[in-house]
């Protein structure tokens, strides 16, 4: 992260000498200030790295829209925020500059109190999503790490303690305390509660690794209690939501033969965290490997044993068939690390369970994964 002592750098994009004035006395004291006075020469300023940007929208050789879009369209300068800063007041022209990839929207005449206000805000989510990315980077390394040197396994518990957990409890913690100090609007009290989230979530990848390290050596012990299915499913989807809506798939979740539409409840004995990721794999997988425009199925049912079916369009490729489950077996993924097949049915079988692939149905892939409906008792597995 960037050094407190450290000057945040902002570029001032504006043809108005007197907006341009106005911003240099309210920011000046606190920010190291760069001007543009148009879209091409903001095109060269932006290359020196600013930490946030002030555009407005009525420029005469390039408008605030279509910078925007310059600026989002290049990976160099992609996450640096921008905040329109305009006397266009219509709500139309509000949603257009949000739609082109600004953060926020300040009408002029500008307000001290305000502008500040939501420059520090921003600021700040930059910093904290910088260091999700960093720790989640982090994280990726130490796992391939532990995964491909077994000889220092035994010291997992005490290099997540003292290398992960440390920063991530800053990670979780800081979206609560800049809450409470920014008193942030409702977008950005929606973004410090995600960081919050995902930070939870990374917490819980560096548990799981070391349970899998420990199913692997037949040494954890699982717990089974009633869960319900449809309860864990429906927060897997939500996670998830954001593929879902990229692709424009459709999700449809039936029990029994029939659509659910909310207050059923579909119980099995396990453990609800390891159904969570075993599930949270295997429809991860089903998403990512579908087309756009297409559906993912879920199916809910029993028999001796719980059964659940999760099919997609698209064929896995046929080397990958054979070892669809084995550790390392990757159909190309980027940053695949051929896992998720893999811990989704050690999951399974943690719980006495199964998990099987299917292949019979010409340009589909369908999951069936089966569950006890009765309590058993574990010993190490």
């Amino acid at each position: 992260m960037r050094s407190v002592s450290k000057r945040y750098k902002i570029l001032i994009v504006d043809d108005d000498l007197v907006s341009l004035e106005l911003l240099r006395e309210i920011l000046r004291d606190e920010y190291t200030l760069v001007f543009a006075k148009s879209g091409q020469e903001m095109l060269r300023s932006v290359l020196d790295g600013p930490d946030l940007i002030l555009l407005d929208i009525i420029m005469p050789d390039m408008d605030g829209y279509e910078c925007c879009t310059h600026l989002k369209s290049n990976p160099e300068t992609h996450d640096i925020p921008v905040i329109i800063v305009s006397s266009m007041v219509d709500e139309v022209d509000e949603v257009r500059g949000l739609a082109s990839g600004a953060v926020d929207y300040i009408s002029k005449p500008v307000k001290a109190a305000v502008i500040r206000a939501r420059i520090k805000t921003h600021l700040a989510l930059k910093e904290s999503l910088e260091t999700i990315v960093h720790q989640n980077l982090e994280i990726k390394k130490k796992n391939e790490e532990l995964l491909e040197a077994d000889r220092i396994r035994e010291d997992v518990d005490q290099i997540v303690r003292h290398d992960l957990k440390g920063p991530l409890n800053f990670i979780i913690g800081a979206p609560g305390l800049l809450i409470e100090e920014l008193n942030p609007g409702p977008t950005q009290l929606k973004l410090f509660r995600e960081i919050e989230a995902a930070g939870f979530r990374m917490l819980d990848m560096i548990n799981r690794s070391h349970d899998l390290y420990k199913m692997e050596r037949g040494l954890y012990r699982c717990n089974p209690v009633p869960v319900d299915l449809i309860a864990v499913i429906s927060r897997v989807t939500q996670e998830l939501q954001g593929g879902l809506t990229q692709k424009r798939l459709t999700l449809m979740i039936s029990m029994n033969g029939r659509v659910i539409d909310g207050g059923e409840t579909f119980f099995i004995f396990g453990e609800e965290l390891l159904c969570h990721a075993m599930l949270s794999n295997v429809i991860k997988n089903a998403i990512e490997a579908s087309p756009e425009k297409e559906s993912v199925a879920i199916i809910l049912g029993q028999a001796d044993r719980a059964f659940i079916r999760i099919t997609n369009t698209g064929e896995v490729l046929p080397e990958i068939r054979d070892v669809f489950f084995h550790k390392y077996a990757t159909a190309g993924k980027r940053h695949g690390m051929g896992l998720g097949t893999y811990s989704a049915k050690l999951n399974a079988k943690t719980m006495a369970g199964d998990i099987r692939v299917d292949f019979s149905q010409e340009g589909k892939t369908t999951i069936e994964i089966y569950l006890p409906l009765k309590k058993w008792v574990d010993g190490p597995v």
